[in-house]
């Protein structure tokens, strides 16, 4: 497999940089002038279910779900394609068509800039008009100081170790299925299956706080958490949701009955005193809300970083807000009456389970658009599939 890094830099105008890995000391470089960019990141920002300003997450939902290009078949495809001949110079379109023709696996690894971290790299088309993840493995470049931050150790994977799964937790006060409510709705047999072979096992438990999730962390091979975060004003103040009533120790303020966890208590540790990080496992799965959104902040910052920094070394993450089953069938025409979360967190499971999660995820995003291509079934929009991505930050590293 040959691998390329890219990546981007807003500094008024949009810098480029590319360099493949077995040829570290021959790097290229290109300018996007930013008037050439602007309107076309301005236009995906609009087509994705991520609140802009002035707009909360229920009015982003109706804005991307409603009559968004991710649910049009035809303005999807035509989106993805100027964007991506946008964002893919032809100079670096031919360096990956050289080794495309030589029947060479590739492996593209991104390193987005806060102006293009809501781009899906998996779905955009290049100069030939497939998708990236149509010619090779996508994954998401973490910067040189987090992945080779000092004393950062990686956690050893151990593929029959412990998974620790917190799916759908009940948060204090919120109960209903307004606000930080059930994400998951209906509980499928396949989950709920699931949901019985981790630890501690189940779906919408009630005790789940983060002293109990830092105690089964740090021995733990693996991390799978659905449920809901939100954002703050800063990536360190990125939230999650668990079971924590407001007495917990912890850098956010309550809200109401509950005090969410930030990515600042998992980097620093949640009790005070003397900092006391949390030891993470070596693979996370992060199925919640834009939970991947440290890259907007221009210092990276937030849970992905809080997770590779306590010693993961892969952590899928969603780009953008996910929509609920419920919130699929209401906001998007004809969208048909089968659970689509559900077996999105089985999929993001099964790729965590494998030798390579990057690729295994990978494989289920070339399913789900090859599928959306050839059929334009409405479960298969890029609306979920593409919001998803793995940040690789591997013990070693030639870039750090």
């Amino acid at each position: 497999m040959v691998t390329v890094q890219i990546k981007f830099v807003d500094a008024g105008d949009l810098y480029l940089s590319w360099r493949w890995e077995h040829a570290p000391a021959e790097p290229q470089v290109q300018i996007l002038p930013r008037e050439w960019v602007r309107d076309l990141l301005d236009e995906w920002a609009s087509a994705v279910p991520s609140p802009l300003p002035g707009e909360d997450a229920g009015q982003a939902l109706r804005r991307a779900l409603t009559n968004g290009p991710l649910v049009d078949h035809e303005r999807e495809r035509a989106l993805s394609r100027r964007l991506g001949q946008a964002l893919v110079p032809k100079k670096l379109a031919l360096d990956l068509d050289s080794w495309l023709s030589q029947d060479m696996p590739l492996h593209m690894r991104i390193q987005p800039s806060p102006s293009t971290a809501l781009v899906s790299w998996e779905a955009l088309r290049f100069h030939d008009g497939q998708r990236l993840v149509h010619n090779g493995d996508v994954s998401v470049l973490p910067p040189a100081t987090v992945g080779g931050a000092r004393g950062r150790e990686v956690s050893r994977f151990d593929p029959h170790g412990t998974v620790v799964g917190v799916l759908d937790p009940e948060v204090p006060g919120f109960a209903d299925r307004s606000g930080l409510g059930s994400v998951l709705g209906r509980v499928t047999p396949e989950l709920a299956a699931l949901a019985e072979g981790l630890t501690p096992g189940g779906v919408r438990r009630d005790d789940i706080d983060r002293d109990h999730l830092e105690k089964i962390l740090a021995t733990a091979a693996r991390f799978l958490y659905v449920g809901h975060v939100t954002t703050g004003g800063h990536g360190l103040d990125a939230r999650m949701h668990l079971s924590c009533t407001a007495d917990t120790t912890g850098r956010a303020a309550p809200l109401g009955a509950h005090r969410p966890l930030t990515a600042a208590d998992i980097v620093l540790g949640h009790r005070p005193g003397p900092v006391h990080p949390w030891r993470i496992p070596s693979r996370v799965a992060l199925v919640a809300c834009e939970s991947g959104g440290d890259v907007r902040f221009a210092e990276p910052s937030g849970l992905v970083t809080a997770m590779v920094h306590g010693g993961a070394e892969h952590v899928t993450a969603t780009r953008w807000t996910l929509a609920t089953d419920e919130g699929l069938q209401r906001l998007v025409p004809g969208f048909p009456p089968v659970p689509v979360l559900g077996p999105t967190v089985l999929a993001v499971d099964a790729a965590h389970r494998a030798a390579d999660p990057v690729t295994a995820l990978n494989d289920w995003q070339r399913a789900a658009a090859t599928r959306w291509e050839e059929t334009g079934d409405l479960t298969c929009s890029p609306l979920v599939w593409a919001a998803f991505t793995t940040t690789w930050a591997p013990a070693r590293s030639w870039d750090r």
